[in-house]
Formats: C-alpha cells, structure tokens, sequence
C-alpha cells in the first residue's frame, strides 16, 4: 500500500530533464566523508498527519514510510532538484557504455550497514535482486536489468536489457535501497539501512510513533552540528500541529491550509517554505461502468480556475498528466470548465436537466481538506446538472481495498494523488493506466492493448531520444485524458510547510516527496 496514492500531506499523499550524471570520471560534488565526531545533541521532531510505518521491508515499502526510511537507508545516487542531475550517495561515479545498455558504478569504502557489515558490490548486488525477485512496491523500476555483476567489492555492472536512465532510477523513493539482505524483515523493527538514523523505537499507533537515533558509524561521520535524533509524532488536526509549532514542541509540519500557511509567514520563531512538486490530484473515472459521454461531461464540469483559486497558492493549474519540470510536460492540455458542453454531452447520453437522473459514487481521502473543496464544488455544479454525487471521505486502506475488490462494489470515481517513484514520468502511466489484473492502482480500469504498447516504449525512448519521448508523452496523454477520458487532473500541487526557524539549512525536493533529509540540516545552538 503507498501514500502513491497517495496519502502524502493532509491525509492523501509525484522528473525533471532526463539529463544523464555520468562521466568517466568522478561525478561533480561528490562527497567526502568526513572525520566522525561527536554531534549535537538535539532532536528533530516531524509531525505527520497519518501513521508512518505501513511496512518494515525496503524491497516492498511503497507507503508513508519513506519519510523515515529516506533517513534509515540509502541508495546509489539522490536526485538533486537544484542541478536536476543525480548526484552520490552510496555510489560515488558511475559510467555508461556508447550504447547506454551497461552502466558501472563505483562504489565509496568504508560505508557499513547497521549491523555492522561492510555495504560492498556483493551486497548491492543482493539487496537489488531480492528487490527484483519480490515483485511488490516499486520493484518494476528494474525492468530493464538483465544481469548484475559485482566485480570486486567497489564495482557494480548492470547489463540491460534496454536503455535506461539507471543513474535516475538508482535515485527512487522506493524500491532503490541497498540493504543487508540477511535482516528478517518480517521481524518488526528489522534495520538493514546504511543511511545516518537508526531505529531507536517503534509504538505504532502511538503519537510518538517512531523515533531514530544517530548511526554513530554513518560514513559521513558526525562532525559539526547535526540532529542526532528524530521522533515522528502523528497528528492528525493541522491546527493542533500549528499549535506544537507555535509552542515549539515540533520541528516540521509538512503540510498546512492556506489560511495557517499564510500566518506562518508572520509568526516570530516560524519559517515558511513554499515549493513546486512533482505531485498533482487525480479525479480517476470508471471507465468499465461510467459511459464514455459521461465522462467527458465530467471533466468539463470541473471548474478548475476555481479550484485553484480556492487552494490559495496550495496548487497551480495542471496541463495534462505530468507536472511541470518532467519530460512528458505538455503545455496544450489544461483543462478548461465548459458547461454548456458538459450539458450537451449528459443529453447525447440520456442525462442532464431534462433527462433521467443519474447517480454517481466518489470515494476521496477523509481529512483532506483539499479534496473537499474539490468535492464541493463539483458536487453542486453537477447537481446542476441532473447528476448526484453519493460523495464518501474514507480512510485511505478502506478506499483503496474497495476499489481493487469485487466489480460491482467499485465506485464511480475516485480521488487520488500521485507523484513518481524516481524523477520520471514514468510511474503515472505504467502504474494508472496501463492495464492491470488483479488491480493495484489501475483505478479508473482502463483496459486498451493500444496504449500499454505506447507505455511500455516510454522508458527507452527517455533514455535514447529525448524528443521522441516528449512527443510520446503527449500522445499518450492525449489517448487516456481526450480519448478515452479516463482522468480529469485539477491540479499540481505546492507544497507548503512550516519549519521551526531553529532549523537551518532545509531544502524541499521534490522527487522525494514530503521528506526531510534530517542529516543534511544544522540545528541553531
């Protein structure tokens, strides 16, 4: 289960330019560990507005957890938004071959995972693989990979299948993290990252819900300022969340309304930060019980201006299925409210005022005050309009489990975010619209041979023609969103967030979203 869908932010929680970061030699800021020390002692504390922890497995994880597991385990490159380039981590350089289909990368000495063994070729090589062999979460991203080859403890060789941009999918969210494989996940709070937190405790459904501590032998060493602790405390009600800000009780609140935001700005002890990000809404139609006119309908009754006028700087108008800043972009798709066509269109199928009266279910995320404005705002246009909508807000597991379960108990629409596992296009189109059975996040149920075909071109094409990719992103979009009108997407999303301004130092990246890179601030002494 994943916040995919994604349950980030207020209770629902997403590539830039496919630019290789590869050359024969050592790449353009990597790092160079420092000399261990003793840090300050000093805890940040992250308020979230759900549980974190759904699953302990690195190879599964595909949920909430990566806010923590960001700080636990590490992969071989991290995306950098500033750049728009990978950048190291557990790898420190990295090749391609002419013809894009093997890449080498060079791993750094010294790192260990917290068990104490040595992060080497052999145990990348591992962790990848049974990341692979599990099949679950994000795992597709090594679709391409034919063979890894650890050839001595620092080199690791993929040999693909096709080309790919594997310094970029090195550097996902989910399903990248080397770890010790020898760890029994199932066991809990089983640790096998190498990142510089450490699992201290885990109380689930306790407000405190998860805490780390420092891994003393992290290979970046402690050195300096640094938060040598982190506690996760859930809270639901944004205005509660505020309050522990205010009092400074917390450190981080990911995620606030317009009005809360907007006094942040001016609150003595508060900083405010406001960024793009790679996450936008998506109103899913059922395209197996919803006729083809209705949908249409649908997606010209929306009205979009308003929306995002509601949303107070929390959301800038979407052009089509991918956010501004990835490769697939396309400028001529934002939707417009039409709804003298959207009342055509209910009457070319029997609807409308006049006609009979049609009733349709919508399921969204309970506590999102976002999706509500969303909701109310169709719900009276379309009532309008002859059409009911039987709204429900509902825990996210319970929202999900009903629309992958029997067809008959399937809702009409549904209402999700969603942003990409690595900063890449990708994940929108191969996880949602390409046909799926069973159904895991498919949920408008579109089922066209035609369009799997396009989607599963897109990954070498971004990798080989990056023109030809663009235009392939375009009609794709342009298949799903006019053709078969699958999807309506109001909006991208900003993120807004209130940090204590005793933190310093914090920088929101988007292809990782709503975490916090804790070892990279400096608390103020």
């Amino acid at each position: 289960m994943r916040w995919h869908m994604r349950m980030l932010a207020t209770g629902a929680v997403a590539a830039l330019a496919l630019t290789t970061a590869c050359s024969g030699g050592r790449v353009r800021g990597a790092a160079t560990p420092q000399t261990p020390g003793k840090a300050v002692d000093s805890t940040f504390v992250y308020v979230p507005n759900l549980d974190v922890v759904t699953d302990w497995d690195p190879a599964s994880s595909y949920s909430n957890e990566i806010i923590a597991m960001e700080n636990i385990y590490e992969s071989l490159t991290r995306y950098n938004p500033q750049t728009k380039q990978t950048e190291p981590r557990l790898a420190t350089q990295w090749t391609k071959s002419p013809d894009g289909k093997q890449w080498t990368f060079t791993l750094r000495s010294g790192a260990t995972f917290h068990t104490g063994k040595p992060v080497d070729a052999a145990a990348a090589k591992a962790s990848i693989e049974r990341t692979m062999k599990a099949a679950a979460g994000a795992a597709y991203i090594w679709g391409a990979v034919d063979k890894i080859e650890a050839k001595d403890p620092t080199t690791l060789v993929f040999d693909l299948k096709y080309p790919v941009p594997l310094d970029l999918i090195a550097s996902a969210g989910y399903a990248a993290y080397i770890y010790d494989t020898s760890v029994d996940f199932k066991a809990g709070t089983a640790d096998g990252g190498s990142g510089p937190y450490m699992i201290d405790s885990w109380h689930k459904g306790q407000e405190t819900e998860l805490t780390l501590k420092a891994y003393d032998k992290y290979w970046g060493g402690w050195s300096g300022a640094h938060y040598t602790k982190i506690a996760y405390r859930v809270t639901p009600e944004l205005t509660t969340a505020w309050q522990l800000l205010q009092r400074g009780e917390v450190s981080f609140v990911e995620r606030l309304n317009p009005q809360l935001f907007a006094q942040a700005a001016s609150t003595p002890n508060v900083q405010a930060s406001q960024s793009p990000s790679f996450q936008n809404l998506l109103v899913l139609f059922n395209t197996a019980t919803v006729d083809l006119k209705v949908r249409k309908a649908l997606q010209k009754a929306i009205d979009y201006d308003g929306l995002v006028s509601a949303l107070k700087g929390a959301g800038v108008p979407a052009s089509g299925l991918v956010p501004e800043g990835l490769v697939g972009y396309t400028q001529d798709l934002r939707p417009r409210q039409d709804l003298a066509a959207a009342e055509a269109l209910l009457k070319e199928a029997g609807y409308g005022p006049g006609g009979k009266k049609l009733t349709l279910t919508l399921t969204y995320a309970q506590g999102d005050n976002d999706q509500d404005v969303l909701v109310t705002l169709l719900s009276s246009t379309l009532d309008k309009l002859n059409v009911k909508i039987d709204a429900k807000p509902l825990q996210w597991t319970t929202q999900w489990d009903q629309a992958k379960g029997k067809a008959d108990k399937r809702q009409d629409i549904f209402i999700m975010y969603w942003y990409p596992d690595y900063a890449d296009a990708f994940s929108w189109f191969v996880n949602v619209f390409r046909s799926a059975d069973p159904v895991s996040f498919n949920l408008s149920y579109l089922k066209d041979g035609a369009i799997d075909k396009e989607i599963d071109s897109l990954p070498e094409l971004s990798a080989t023609d990056t023109t030809k990719a663009q235009e392939a992103y375009g009609a794709v979009q342009r298949k799903i969103i006019d053709d078969q009108a699958a999807v309506a997407v109001p909006y991208v999303q900003n993120y807004q967030r209130a940090l204590s301004a005793k933190v310093q130092g914090y920088v929101d990246n988007p292809a990782y979203p709503n975490v916090v890179f804790v070892y990279d601030l400096k608390p103020a002494t």
